[in-house]
């Protein structure tokens, strides 16, 4: 028996095995969200509550069906930053961490889990990637968790209070979570630049992607004495930071044009940039806010919700189509209307793989989207279509931002967005993995005939 359940699960493909994990975990939160000792004396919390709650920290997203401060105790408080852990490095960089400090010897299969999990295309270096990671990660939030707490020593009556909602809000931030202990998410520290700026820091750096900060560290700390060449920075870190870059300022830019005339037209102009960089930022994966966004109007609450469709960077705590994507799906359509076959950037020419892989994940990406609006829309009609199309992205870019729907969806709507939030985690690659299996080559081909397009 044991025999043959240990032979099918050898015959699953490394994204089946890594998104079997994932479930896991999930199952372990609820458990974990189900102990007495999580919730507030007195209060109680429905099994569909708490499986969407534990799916949205596993993931990362942050969207909640409550008020996570007035349902949960200290002790859930913990609970929470302990599992984003494992949604925000990967469920494998964890597993991984463990055997190193165990010192058991990682092998090919755990490698070739790693290697998915991580979005890489290399065996080699993947242990050092991963204990890279998590040095990383773990250090932004000490760090930042340092800070906040004893700033947030002047909102709160004592040091324990003020240290617990400076570490929480840091591990949030840094993992993309969206989450909040305050009741407001960021809405308290509206007029706290210094509160904001720390957050937005955190916020990049856990959604810019690792290998993109592992690169910097390097290019930092490097030897020039060990080597006589430059230093070159790859192209994925390349393509990634300046996309990044793009989409953050068009998006602050783009945010205070619009509500110039709107929300912000009584405002100072350095407060109201200040809320459009900020939530340029969050669309990115992070789902905390300093204001009301339901205040905001028509077209800002659309781009907001196509930068949440686009998310992160790939391999960093973010989901969406990732920004990457996005970039290669640009740098094609532009070089295809010029008539050119292959794509070059940076004196590099992008391999016809990637692109193929773009587009396919932009096309379920957004067919996915697309049937969830639509089935949102029936089974929750009596929300407009644009609180539902918001949510709708916020789920699948993991980002955790709402117009206030999520605890007034049904049990249907609320199982469609978890789908979309675990998608989003587990990423649409090993999504498209899972559906197709494993990798098989043809040995045969049929003649080749054009379709006409267009």
């Amino acid at each position: 028996m044991l025999r043959s359940v240990r032979n099918r699960l050898e015959k699953l493909s490394p994204a089946q095995v890594i998104s079997g994990y994932y479930l896991l975990a999930i199952t372990i939160s609820i458990l974990l969200f189900s102990i007495p000792a999580v919730r507030k004396p007195g209060v109680e919390i429905s099994f569909i509550d708490t499986v969407f709650t534990a799916v949205s920290v596993v993931s990362d997203t942050g969207l909640t069906v409550f008020d996570v401060s007035e349902k949960y105790s200290v002790f859930g408080y913990f609970i929470i930053m302990l599992v984003l852990q494992f949604g925000g490095v990967g469920i494998m960089a964890i597993s991984t961490f463990f055997w190193m400090i165990l010192g058991r010897k990682i092998g090919l299969r755990e490698r070739q889990l790693i290697m998915v999990d991580n979005n890489q295309y290399s065996l080699s270096g993947l242990v050092i990637l991963i204990r890279e990671i998590i040095k990383m990660i773990l250090l932004i939030e000490i760090i930042g968790a340092i800070i906040l707490g004893f700033h947030f020593l002047k909102y709160y009556p004592n040091w324990r209070e003020a240290f617990i909602h400076g570490l929480f809000a840091s591990v949030s931030a840094t993992t993309n979570a969206g989450m909040d202990i305050t009741g407001e998410s960021l809405v308290p520290y509206a007029g706290d630049y210094f509160v904001q700026l720390i957050i937005i820091v955190q916020i990049i750096l856990g959604a810019i992607g690792f290998p993109v900060l592992i690169e910097v560290k390097e290019y930092i700390f490097r030897k020039k004495e060990e080597s006589p060449y430059p230093f070159r920075f790859s192209l994925f870190t390349r393509l990634t930071t300046l996309t990044y870059g793009i989409l953050l300022v068009s998006g602050a830019i783009c945010i205070f044009l619009i509500e110039f005339q709107n929300y912000f037209k009584d405002m100072v102009w350095h407060k109201g940039f200040f809320y459009a960089l900020f939530q340029a930022v969050t669309t990115r994966s992070a789902g905390v806010t300093t204001m009301d966004i339901n205040e905001f109007s028509m077209p800002t609450l659309l781009l907001m919700s196509v930068f949440m469709f686009i998310g992160g960077s790939p391999n960093s705590v973010g989901g969406g189509i990732r920004t990457t994507t996005f970039a290669l799906n640009m740098l094609f359509i532009y070089h295809f209307a010029k008539g050119n076959r292959d794509i070059k950037i940076f004196n590099r020419e992008l391999h016809h793989d990637d692109i193929m892989k773009s587009l396919a994940i932009t096309l379920l990406a957004i067919v996915m989207c697309f049937i969830s609006v639509l089935a949102l829309s029936i089974s929750d009609s009596k929300h407009q279509l644009i609180e539902i199309f918001f949510e709708v992205c916020s789920a699948f870019g993991t980002v955790g931002l709402s117009m206030g729907i999520t605890s007034d969806l049904s049990v249907f709507g609320k199982c469609v967005l978890m789908v979309l939030m675990f998608i989003g985690r587990i990423g649409l690659t090993s999504f498209l993995f899972i559906i197709g299996g494993n990798k098989k080559q043809a040995n045969y081909h049929y003649p080749k005939e054009r379709v006409i397009t267009g």
